[in-house]
């Protein structure tokens, strides 16, 4: 039986993936920062819940060391993060800080302590949750996009160097996902002088949310990186996403970058 640990598994996509996995015979080590407050995934057999907030590195080695103490692991989906939304210079310093930590640093940090267990073993496979959003960008989205992009060429990066010892680097990217990403996974700043961007941006993502996936749906794009035996570096996932990127692939970047930020001006 193979077992996978997941960050981020309290709500969306994180959740799905684990009662996923479950359901098809694996293991699931599920992570999230307050598992005392989790009641689905505590009646499933194969599930365990530890409390880990990525942006602790004492957590982060704990939780690892204790989970490689229950049970050997195949897969590590990083998966925890969170959007930030606003004009650069209304965000606080705090704000820039706490989304580099969760949504890059996170993932690095738990990676790097999973790498050694990985090579030893000589198989083993990291998936990351990017983003549409780390492969094109939306307006305001800054630095929410930094974090994305980056990981985007951190994975392609660390693929070169990991895939000599057996283990695969895989990425997700979905597009919008119908859960309360929103109104909990998402901090803001604004800015008087941006309001009518802004205003356009919102509404504008209530219509792109009218496409969204469900979360079970892009967990089922997680569970084919993860079984699907192929060295593919990145699957995008949701039908809107797929569509988003094929046009920009198709018009060159440039040329969608003017067109599309049409929509929010």
């Amino acid at each position: 039986m193979k077992t996978i640990f997941i960050t981020g598994a309290s709500t969306g996509l994180g959740k799905a993936a684990a009662k996923l996995f479950q359901s098809r015979g694996w293991n699931v080590i599920a992570t999230m920062r307050n598992p005392q407050a989790e009641t689905e995934l505590t009646q499933l057999e194969n599930v365990t819940l530890l409390p880990l907030d990525v942006t602790s590195m004492e957590q982060i080695q704990s939780n690892v060391k204790k989970a490689l103490e229950i049970s050997d692991i195949d897969v590590v989906f990083n998966n925890a993060g969170y959007g930030l939304i606003g004009p650069l210079e209304a965000l606080e310093d705090d704000q820039i800080l706490k989304q580099l930590d969760t949504n890059l640093l996170g993932v690095i940090r738990v990676t790097k302590e999973f790498i050694p267990y990985f090579r030893e073993k000589k198989s083993g496979m990291f998936i990351t949750t990017t983003s549409i959003g780390g492969l094109l960008a939306f307006p305001l989205s800054s630095t929410y996009h930094a974090t994305k992009w980056a990981l985007e060429g951190w994975s392609e990066s660390l693929s070169f160097e990991l895939n000599k010892f057996g283990i695969d680097i895989k990425t997700v990217s979905p597009g919008g996902i119908k859960t309360d990403f929103i109104s909990r996974s998402l901090d803001t700043g604004t800015k008087p002088e941006y309001q009518e961007m802004i205003d356009s941006m919102f509404s504008n993502t209530e219509s792109i949310m009218e496409g969204a996936s469900e979360p079970e749906t892009i967990a089922e794009v997680v569970y084919e990186a993860a079984t699907d035996g192929k060295k593919q570096l990145r699957y995008i996932a949701g039908e809107d996403a797929k569509a988003l990127y094929a046009q920009r692939l198709e018009m060159g970047a440039e040329a969608f970058r003017e067109e599309f930020g049409k929509q929010f001006i």
